[in-house]
């Protein structure tokens, strides 16, 4: 069994900074991938920023330049540095990871709310 938890989200001001972590649990063999989503109320859900199979970064072009995503390989933790926060970044924000464990699977976190004031 593979867990995902989200943590580090709450209410902040706009600009300023949050930092969400992810840690999977379980029997792993693999992280193939990892990405940050989120979900605005009445939106549908989208990917905020991704280590892809290669290992290579991806972000959004919204939060570019103000969001960083980082990971701990040795304790299979990711994480989310969100800086200049703007009101349109509220959201449930979840993390999700493709795991050998030891067959392939999707695995998603329950999320954590981040809410900006304006």
């Amino acid at each position: 069994q593979v867990t995902l938890t989200e943590s580090g989200g709450g209410l902040v001001q706009a600009g300023g900074s949050l930092r969400l972590s992810c840690a999977v649990d379980g029997r792993i063999f693999r992280i193939r991938s990892m990405a940050w989503f989120r979900q605005a109320p009445g939106s549908q859900r989208e990917s905020v920023a991704n280590f892809n199979y290669n290992g290579n970064i991806n972000y959004v072009d919204s939060v570019k330049g103000r969001f960083t995503i980082s990971r701990d390989t040795a304790t299979n933790t990711m994480y989310l540095q969100m800086d200049k926060l703007k009101p349109e970044d509220t959201g449930l924000y979840s993390c999700n990871a493709n795991v050998i464990s030891p067959y392939a699977g999707n695995f998603w976190g329950p999320g954590t709310q981040v809410t900006v004031s304006s």
